[in-house]
């Protein structure tokens, strides 16, 4: 999962880009980069490990002029947590200056690179993005928008993109639709965002969602809607309205907040814990999903965990040891709300257990004289090929455990999640989604080489 930004049309392209992506950093927390074209044509890039603010200051953006942009903010889940993995892309290409953010994961990627190499392509990263790099290069097809369309035409999985060459940017979503993407305008200028938070934040307007198979050509803030993508399934991903988005953004056409809310509704109608003292949440994903279910069922909303705003999101974390370390200092439970009370805590899943056992024992060690967990999904069962990290079956607490095992293993009173139906109630009938993590029904077929290709080390670090 990542946040991908794009600007056309705007002076100091790269200062909105930044902020873009400032508003999309929880969608990835271990790399950033903006890449800026000028007037000349001319691009210059800067990208880091780390955050987006400790990234890019006053003086590293105006080392970034122009009026075009492409921006990402990383979360790994395939390749390495190495700077030569970091994106977007800047190569030099045949049409200009090539630059590529992508959001998503190519599950073909092992094919058409094991394909591509055997041409003689030299890969200098272990993602999957750079097939694209390689396939547009590649193309026998006439001009920049025929080679993007040909790459695009060519991979399978997710794959939501920004790719700039030259002055023009490019922006498309895959035919399934699986993660999201947004357009808006701010005065003579186009902006494109992963969230609609980031169009919030810079001031948008205007805003459309880019629906699936959808491709676009932005040229000095002039949108060009071209011939669509070879049609598919739409599979939208809706984890993305369980945990992945900000409250604050409408996806897939519907607002997170609202999912959420509902959610909560739904493990209050058919969870509910009787006569339990008080509902909280884990801060900030299930925040109003406890407020949904105390709605529903009348249990007082409290306040019984306080989040650490300066530690960034455990679950997308790259790293067993870094998720168990930000845990302990992650949240801190508030005796006064928990001490001597039956407690209902709402979380939005369950993936390995590890935030939730280090919960429940802080919570005990606070005096709860019950602690009961609700979760506003399905158990996770399985993988995701199309942008989450969760690469096997034995990582995944509830693919290996009963719910009874799962509940004893997590020092709980009582343990219930939402049935699939229930979920999918919450986020609406009409919706065509993907939720192969939870049903084990895939949209694609499953690529052999999903877990392995994951973690390789990258041959060297370039597109420095």
């Amino acid at each position: 999962m990542c946040g991908i930004m794009g600007v056309s049309g705007l002076d100091g392209a790269a200062h909105t880009a930044f902020l873009g992506l400032y508003a999309l950093q929880h969608r990835g927390q271990e790399s950033a980069g903006v890449v800026a074209v000028d007037t000349d044509g001319q691009a210059r890039i800067h990208r880091g490990m780390g955050l987006v603010a400790d990234l890019f200051d006053e003086p590293m953006l105006q080392r970034l002029p122009g009026d075009v942009a492409v921006g990402h903010t990383r979360y790994s889940t395939a390749g390495s947590t190495v700077l030569a993995n970091a994106q977007p892309y800047l190569v030099n290409y045949r049409e200009g200056p090539l630059s590529v953010a992508h959001n998503g994961n190519i599950t073909n990627a092992r094919e058409l690179r094991d394909r591509l190499v055997n041409e003689g392509a030299i890969f200098q990263s272990s993602v999957d993005s750079e097939v694209l790099i390689h396939l547009m290069a590649r193309s026998t097809a006439i001009g920049a928008e025929a080679q993007v369309r040909d790459a695009l035409e060519q991979v399978d999985g997710s794959c939501t993109v920004i790719i700039s060459v030259g002055r023009t940017v490019f922006a498309a979503v895959d035919g399934r639709g699986f993660r999201p993407l947004f357009i808006g305008r701010i005065g003579q200028g186009v902006v494109v965002a992963s969230e609609t938070c980031a169009l919030d934040l810079v001031g948008a307007a205007d805003v459309r969602e880019v629906q699936p198979r959808e491709f676009f050509k932005i040229e000095d803030g002039i949108v060009t809607m071209l011939a669509p993508l070879t049609p598919r399934p739409v599979s939208r991903c809706i984890f993305e309205l369980v945990y992945f988005s900000r409250p604050d953004s409408t996806v897939f056409g519907t607002s997170v907040d609202s999912v959420r809310r509902e959610l909560g509704r739904q493990l209050g109608r058919h969870h509910a814990v009787p006569d339990a003292d008080v509902v909280f949440s884990v801060p900030d994903s299930a925040n109003v999903m406890a407020l949904g279910y105390s709605e529903v069922t009348g249990v007082k909303l409290e306040h019984g965990l306080i989040r650490n705003h300066y530690v960034g999101r455990t679950f997308i974390n790259p790293t067993q040891a870094l998720r168990v370390a930000k845990v302990k200092i992650k949240f801190n439970p508030v005796r006064d709300v928990i001490a001597g009370r039956s407690v209902v805590v709402i979380d939005d899943s369950l993936v390995r257990g590890t935030t939730s056992k280090g919960l429940v024992r802080m919570i005990r060690g606070m005096g709860a004289r019950e602690v009961h967990l609700r979760l506003g999904s399905p158990p996770i069962t399985g993988p995701c090929h199309y942008g989450i990290d969760t690469p096997t079956r034995e990582e995944l607490i509830a693919a290996t455990h009963s719910r009874d095992e799962i509940r004893d293993y997590l020092g709980l009173d009582s343990l219930e999640y939402l049935a699939l139906d229930e979920m999918v109630d919450a986020a609406g009938r009409d919706g065509s989604w993907c939720h192969a993590c939870f049903s084990g029904v895939y949209p694609t077929e499953e690529p052999d080489q999903a877990s392995a290709d994951r973690h390789n080390a990258p041959p060297m670090a370039v597109f420095q």
